[in-house]
């Protein structure tokens, strides 16, 4: 029997935050860069970040020690308030990597619980198609396309799902193109 993974992080909610972004589950730790989301240096997310807010792909990374830094992205993301979790709370691996191909979810994140502790929030933003799916389920509602949004109710309030792509380098599009999509979503709350 494969063993089953406990999430390794907590949820990172500020009090302000009107976007909970969630992907599955973090990768491997041995392929973290930093105690945070998207700690696998080879990830896009934090690139994208700095392209669409700084025009620069590397304002968040450290390259000389290939890592990113954490206590910039901590201040910016409560900043802007933005929150970050994963649709996952236990998994089981079915091969030792990162791909959410061979991702088993044995225990979906309460999300209801989550978005009751974010009063502000206006949406959720998956940033792949497993989070897509396993948030789906949760609030039993269709998918919508890549870039695109639904909405949805939740305890008297309307709400957005975003479907973002993957800021894996395994998904077959270039950083900018990835960026493009994200830029779309943020402008649509902090411009």
């Amino acid at each position: 029997m494969i063993p089953t993974e406990a999430h390794p992080l907590q949820p990172f909610l500020p009090d302000n935050a009107r976007l909970l972004m969630l992907g599955s589950f973090p990768p491997p730790r041995k392929r973290w860069s930093m105690e945070f989301y998207y700690p696998n240096w080879g990830n896009d997310m934090w690139r994208i970040f700095g392209l669409i807010f700084f025009g620069d792909k590397d304002h968040f990374a450290d390259t000389a020690n290939k890592c990113f830094r954490k206590e910039e992205l901590v201040r910016f993301l409560r900043e802007k308030g933005v929150a970050l979790f994963d649709t996952a709370t236990v998994v089981r691996r079915l091969q030792e990597n990162a791909s959410d191909k061979f991702l088993e979810v044995v225990q979906p994140t309460d999300i209801p619980t989550l978005l009751r502790r974010l009063p502000h929030c206006q949406a959720l933003v998956t940033t792949g198609e497993k989070a897509t799916d396993t948030l789906c389920q949760c609030f039993h509602i269709e998918h919508p396309a890549v870039g695109c949004y639904t909405t949805f109710h939740f305890e008297g309030r309307t709400l957005r799902l975003y479907r973002m792509p993957s800021s894996s380098r395994a998904y077959p599009l270039a950083l900018e193109k990835k960026a493009a999509t994200y830029r779309t979503l943020f402008q649509a709350f902090f411009c």
